[in-house]
């Protein structure tokens, strides 16, 4: 059987990274959503099990000891990972995983599973950027530059990814993934399978 493709997206934040993978999974719905684990408490409206499994430090820590995580970091004084168990199980029986996550555990992805194909997502411009983090309306003047600071840094770490996506129209961006997703699955590496069956029957 066919293995699944690990697709990691990564991007600054106020990129759109979350409207964008909501938008690629609702086209594609046959691909499945990695849901983190992270310490920070719920923000209004979001659920543990769906959006994302919310842990204690305690319980986190041990996780991290017992090597459940495929990736885990420490980002703005919360955890967050990637739990293991079911990215092995969904990849193995054939389907396609969806890991939204930023760039310091994206580098973990890519040492443990470099074949995995890594997206990142860019804004149209930095201006953009501030527009769009001011937009939310939740954000201190110094919490901005704080913020815009990192996303200067993490524009860098995006040349380390294989694949790059303006984020100026959600509908593009998406479409955009969906045709890179197209061509990693006709790459022959995942396509094995078609050969053996054509050269067993030249037999």
């Amino acid at each position: 059987m066919k293995k699944g493709l690990l697709i990691v997206v990564s991007g600054p934040s106020g990129t759109g990274k979350g409207t964008v993978c909501k938008e690629l999974l609702a086209k594609l719905p046959e691909m499945a959503y990695s849901i983190s684990a992270t310490t920070r408490q719920p923000r209004e409206g979001e659920l543990d099990g769906v959006n994302y499994y919310f842990l204690t430090r305690e319980k986190f820590t041990q996780m991290i000891e017992e090597g459940g995580f495929l990736e885990w970091a420490e980002v703005y004084g919360n955890y967050y990972g990637t739990p293991l168990p079911m990215i092995r199980k969904k990849l193995d029986a054939g389907q396609d995983i969806l890991l939204e996550i930023d760039t310091q555990g994206a580098l973990h992805v890519m040492e443990k599973c470099p074949e995995g194909i890594f997206i990142f997502l860019l804004p149209p411009s930095i201006k953009e950027l501030e527009q769009r983090i001011r937009g939310r309306g939740t954000e201190t003047e110094e919490s901005l530059q704080r913020r815009l600071g990192a996303a200067k840094k993490e524009i860098q770490v995006g040349r380390k990814y294989q694949y790059v996506v303006v984020n100026d129209r959600v509908n593009l961006a998406v479409e955009r993934i969906v045709g890179i997703l197209e061509a990693e699955h006709r790459r022959v590496a995942q396509n094995l399978n078609l050969f053996e069956v054509l050269e067993h029957e030249g037999k």
